[in-house]
């Protein structure tokens, strides 16, 4: 069975005009149905038809002259080829068929092969080789019955049996079609894969930017919302029998809430000018102290502590075990029963390791949160190879630990 496009057309996407397609010689020889016939190559080949198997006929006159039969077959071939791309395998068969009529009749060989080599061409590069194939055995099986056998009932009148040496030319010029069209068939193949291949990877790229943003976002707003949700319960809680305590918790507020503006402003501003470089740098485990700042003003004591010698971090590693860190606190801010957590940041060789503990209880309670923290946080460490862990510690309380690879070559 002939090999077709699910959509009835033989051409790929690219063939279509778009941009990043194949040379021009593959997209003319893959015109689309909705582009209309192919008027103007047509008419080309049919003048130099025409033209050309008017000298052939002189440089031959042992053969018939070209008479109206003659110049009307070859026009019939000519017409058949404004549907090569639409009907490719009738075409072929057509221009096979009024080719050996042509010979049959004792006109000259030339340029009437050019027609049968078109009409293969188009066949062949939309997906009907066997058909092609078929069409131009069917041919060659006829021209060999005219030219060894059949010559004594046919024009030209005393014409002898053709020299078996010419079926070589012949047997090169089949053979030189069938190679040329598959050529140009794989090459068609393989611009579609590349083609599939850079929008399957740029389907990664945006899905890879989004989730980043997300994350980002989820961070930055997950994080300043909750203290803004316990500093404001506080406010409440305060404001008739603490007004100065309602006051500190409401500057809680403004000073969270104006960081939080400042940090999704910054991440809109690469989506509104990408390529541009961010006005401030990304945060990194250098502004840990205002986590630790942040969460005492939520009711929550950090200490933190350092093991090993501190190296420069990768931007993108610092960055992630910042979030790790900042979600890790809203975590217990949000979730946890205890008011203390502790932060260890251990510089190993060629890995850094972050914990963060508190003694519990679960509350129940998520102030507001979405639940994507911890996915958040594992979609970070597996982005750098690393890995992440959280859970119950044997002992009660709640720890998540992350571990992030640090190579050399990345350290400056």
């Amino acid at each position: 069975m002939d090999e077709q496009r699910r959509d009835g057309y033989g051409g790929p996407p690219w063939a279509r005009g778009a941009t990043g397609g194949p040379p021009w010689p593959l997209r003319w020889a893959d015109r689309e149905p909705g582009d209309g016939l192919p008027w103007r190559s047509t008419l080309l080949l049919a003048v130099f038809v025409m033209i050309g198997s008017g000298f052939a006929a002189r440089n031959q006159p042992d053969r018939e002259s070209l008479d109206l039969l003659g110049r009307s077959l070859l026009l019939l071939g000519s017409a058949l080829l404004l549907l090569r791309h639409r009907h490719p395998v009738p075409v072929v068969f057509g221009t096979a068929a009024v080719t050996l009529v042509y010979f049959g009749a004792g006109y000259a060989y030339g340029p009437v092969f050019l027609l049968v080599a078109v009409a293969c061409f188009a066949a062949v590069v939309h997906g009907h080789r066997r058909a092609a194939w078929w069409a131009l055995g069917l041919l060659w099986a006829g021209h060999l019955l005219i030219a060894h056998w059949l010559y004594r009932h046919l024009p030209p009148a005393g014409d002898s049996a053709a020299p078996w040496g010419q079926e070589i030319p012949v047997f090169a010029f089949v053979v030189a079609i069938l190679a040329a069209s598959e050529l140009v068939r794989v090459r068609r193949e393989q611009w579609a894969a590349q083609r599939a291949e850079r929008a399957a990877a740029e389907r990664r790229r945006a899905d890879e930017e989004r989730l980043r943003i997300a994350r980002e976002l989820h961070d930055v707003l997950a994080h300043s919302i909750s203290v803004i949700n316990v500093q404001a319960g506080v406010g409440l809680a305060l404001l008739d029998t603490d007004p100065e305590q309602a006051r500190t918790a409401l500057t809680t507020i403004k000073a969270a809430s104006k960081e939080a503006l400042g940090e999704v402003r910054q991440v809109l501003a690469t989506l509104r000018a990408p390529g541009e470089a961010p006005r401030t740098p990304a945060p990194g485990l250098d502004r840990l102290p205002e986590l630790v700042e942040q969460a005492a003003s939520a009711g929550l004591t950090v200490s933190t502590s350092t093991e090993g010698k501190p190296v420069p971090l990768p931007p993108g590693t610092d960055l992630a075990a910042f979030r790790i860190v900042q979600e890790a606190l809203t975590n217990v801010v949000r979730h946890s029963g205890s008011r203390t957590a502790r932060v260890v940041i251990g510089h190993l060789p060629g890995r850094l390791e972050l914990r963060v503990d508190d003694e519990g209880p679960a509350t129940g309670g998520d102030a507001g949160g979405s639940g994507n923290g911890l996915a958040g946080m594992r979609e970070r460490a597996t982005a750098l190879g690393g890995t992440i862990e959280a859970g119950t510690r044997p002992d009660g309380g709640f720890r998540v630990r992350a571990v992030l690879p640090v190579r050399p070559k990345e350290t400056p």
